[in-house]
């Protein structure tokens, strides 16, 4: 449409069904608006389930940084290459160890000497045990004759015996020295036993066998092996003072 000159326009007209709105109109609803979402936001934030949510998820947290931390395995051992140890530091201490010719000799020799050592007392546990082998009855009955001779009251009377036949043959005033003779030699046990030589009785004649030329009874006699005995000395030393002196200068008659 044309206006004819001088004549004011018309404002433009508004489309049918949208009524004017002032601006402060519109600003009142807007913030009206984005008072609604506030609300909406903290009836969210603070509902029930929306807190057990909040705790479940820090829990959780919590527990995978304990299971980081404090519960994971241990790192192993570092390695020696992982220690603080340079390759000068290596070389310095290779070198510090070095040992000469004269100090490794020194403990070669050592060693050997030691070995030695170890392998003589073997071989002396091992005699030692033959011997122990191949004597074992006889040390047996030596013990034996031993705590018989401790709990058996007869070496006062074998003394008896010893005493009144050494009289009968005219050697009173020896008695001293044939009682410390056979004293160290049998203790006046008759049925004493020498593990190593195999002497027996209270003269401890040599070998024991012998003792039979004075009684059959030689084994168990008292004054069978003193009769033994007393002859022995006489034969060879002549008298039980003799005897004495030479078992004092060589601890055997």
């Amino acid at each position: 449409m044309r206006h004819s000159r001088g004549a004011t326009p018309e404002p433009p007209r508004r489309p049918a069904g949208r009524s004017a709105r002032p601006p402060q109109g519109r600003r009142a609803a807007a913030r009206r608006r984005r008072r609604g979402r506030r609300r909406l936001v903290r009836r969210v934030l603070t509902s029930n389930v929306t807190i057990a949510l909040g705790a479940i998820a820090a829990l959780m947290a919590v527990m995978l940084n304990i299971s980081s931390f404090g519960f994971a395995k241990a790192d192993p051992p570092p390695m020696a290459a992982e220690l603080d140890l340079s390759a000068n530091e290596m070389v310095a201490l290779l070198n510090r160890s070095d040992m000469d010719k004269v100090a490794a000799d020194a403990v070669a020799a050592a060693k050997y000497r030691a070995y030695l050592r170890q392998k003589e007392e073997e071989r002396r546990a091992r005699e030692r045990a033959e011997w122990y082998r191949k004597n074992r009855k006889k040390i047996e009955a030596s013990r034996s004759a031993e705590a018989l001779r401790r709990i058996n009251p007869s070496a006062a009377q074998n003394k008896a015996y010893g005493r009144q036949m050494n009289e009968l043959k005219g050697w009173g005033a020896c008695w001293p020295s044939l009682e410390e003779l056979w004293e160290h030699e049998s203790s006046w046990n008759e049925r004493a036993e020498n593990p190593s030589s195999g002497a027996y009785g209270i003269p401890q004649a040599l070998p024991a066998e012998k003792l039979a030329s004075a009684g059959a009874d030689w084994r168990t006699s008292s004054p069978t092996q003193i009769a033994w005995g007393l002859s022995y000395i006489k034969a060879r030393y002549g008298d039980p003072c003799k005897a004495w002196r030479f078992w004092q200068a060589n601890h055997w008659y």
